[in-house]
């Protein structure tokens, strides 16, 4: 049995799968998925799980062992602790999953407006921006904006090689030699990288602070490493209690038995609506500003890891639904009339929060107006709450097949759970296609027409490849 947070008794802060809105008799026998169907992949999952469990066991999943990795949390803990109170802003520097966990642990669990309270009112803690992109316009317009000698940057690729990355970085060194000197340089940069690769080398000879990402852990899976927890411990999450939700969840999730298992049951009902009903478009709708990014988080992590053309037994496969995001209750005024009256290929996931942090009272209105009076007394708590509910509803009679993803309150606890199903169930999910969902062949295909066109040694044949294509006649164009 692993540790569970003694803050969290009883269960709690337990993270729940409500899936009544798939079955048969909520959408339809035609719609929707029977208990049979689920039964029938049981021989399968207790397959699947023995060689999750061998993979586990032999060090080859690494996102397994992160939430018990206190090493490497003190580590990040001790990296912020160097930096706190000594800047006034943190960049992070990185792409796909070199960002995209942090920014959804700071918008799941950081004030809304962190960013525009006054340093005192932030408790200290820097304002946080997270540069993903390398859009000159946005990359230039923010370096005008920031104080270089106020600020921590945060350069983090597991490889090492990333382009974009490696990119912002040379121009962030230059501009911070330039100011204050290159001596001063590593007080102002922290590089999070895996063992080898170029950049590790370099910080190592420039004395540039260092956090490893594990070798056995890829990016979209590294939200619980020092990719995750050194930003958000600077910026003021309990990274205990986030480590301590995802070992809970871990505790939920160790058991081969389907119907006991949240993780490997929502992977299991993807797989289900895919192959059996045709609902390959993956919907995340969270009901929740905080939970936003979590959606785009778990949008690369099921796209990439179960995208796949080659499946393990070396057949061409091409398989993998396609992860969107929407967002309650914005998208019910761009979005529902699609997933209710078109076809018949979306699942919807909502994510819920019972017990926001925040109520607005609704005041009644002095005079009695129709259209107007009747939201009076309530208040925009139970006018969210009802919004799903009513979302729900509206799909499930349609025949559209919804789940939901339901958290306690929204802290650090439930967090870590969430992060910790969805990556769990990931895998379980490859398991059912039969293909591999920790490479991503797709996306090294791209780096390396990159590495080509740039002009880095080793890459000339893909560079020769990318300018007979640029310069291939015959183009439709008007």
């Amino acid at each position: 049995m692993t540790n569970r947070s003694k803050s969290q008794p009883n269960d709690k802060m337990a993270l729940r799968l409500d899936f009544s809105h798939m079955m048969s008799d909520f959408v339809g026998p035609d719609r929707g998925i029977t208990r049979q169907e689920i039964d029938d992949l049981i021989p399968r999952t207790s397959a699947i799980a023995a060689d999750i469990e061998a993979k586990r066991e032999a060090g080859d999943l690494g996102f397994y062992q992160l939430p018990y990795d206190m090493e490497a949390a003190a580590a990040a803990t001790d990296m912020a602790g160097r930096f706190q109170g000594k800047c006034d802003d943190l960049v992070v520097l990185g792409i796909g999953g070199s960002a995209l966990g942090g920014t959804a642990l700071f918008r799941a669990l950081c004030h809304p407006l962190h960013n525009l309270l006054s340093k005192s009112e932030r408790g200290g803690k820097p304002r946080v921006f997270i540069l993903d992109n390398v859009d000159p316009a946005t990359v230039g317009s923010f370096l005008d904006f920031v104080d270089l000698e106020k600020t921590v940057f945060n350069v983090i690729t597991k490889s090492g090689s990333t382009a974009e990355t490696l990119s912002q970085f040379l121009i962030i060194r230059q501009l911070l030699t330039d100011k204050i000197g290159r001596e001063s340089v590593k007080e102002h940069l922290v590089v999070t990288t895996g063992a080898g690769g170029q950049l590790r080398q370099l910080a190592e000879q420039e004395g540039y602070p260092l956090l490893s990402i594990p070798e056995t852990v890829g990016g979209r899976f590294s939200v619980l490493s020092p990719v995750g927890l050194f930003p958000a411990a600077l910026f003021g999450v309990d990274i205990a209690e986030l480590l301590a939700g995802a070992r809970y969840m871990d505790d939920r999730c160790r058991t081969d038995q389907l119907w006991q298992n949240p993780a490997y049951l929502a992977g299991a009902l993807h797989y289900l609506a895919d192959v059996k009903k045709g609902l390959s478009i993956a919907i995340m709708m969270p009901y929740s500003d905080a939970l936003i990014q979590v959606g785009y988080w778990f949008r690369q992590l099921w796209a990439e890891s179960l995208g796949k053309a080659i499946n393990n037994s070396g057949e061409t496969v091409n398989v993998g639904p396609t992860p969107v995001v929407a967002s309650g209750v914005t998208d019910q005024h761009s979005q529902l009339q699609l997933y209710s009256e078109g076809p018949f290929n979306k699942l919807i996931t909502f994510l819920l929060v019972e017990n926001p942090d925040q109520s607005l009272t609704i005041p009644r209105h002095l005079e009695p107006r129709e259209g107007i009076s009747y939201l009076g007394g309530h208040d925009l708590e139970e006018l969210m709450q009802i919004e799903a509910q009513s979302t729900q509803l509206a799909l499930t009679k349609a025949g559209r097949s919804n789940m939901s993803l339901i958290l306690p309150q929204t802290n650090a606890f439930t967090i870590g759970q969430l992060f910790f199903l969805l990556e769990v169930q990931t895998v379980f999910a490859g398991g059912l296609y039969g293909i591999n969902p920790m490479d991503q062949p797709g996306v090294e295909a791209s780096k390396q027409y990159i590495y080509g066109m740039l002009g880095r040694s080793g890459f000339e044949d893909k560079a020769r490849e990318a300018k007979k294509w640029r310069d291939r006649g015959g183009r439709y164009t008007i």
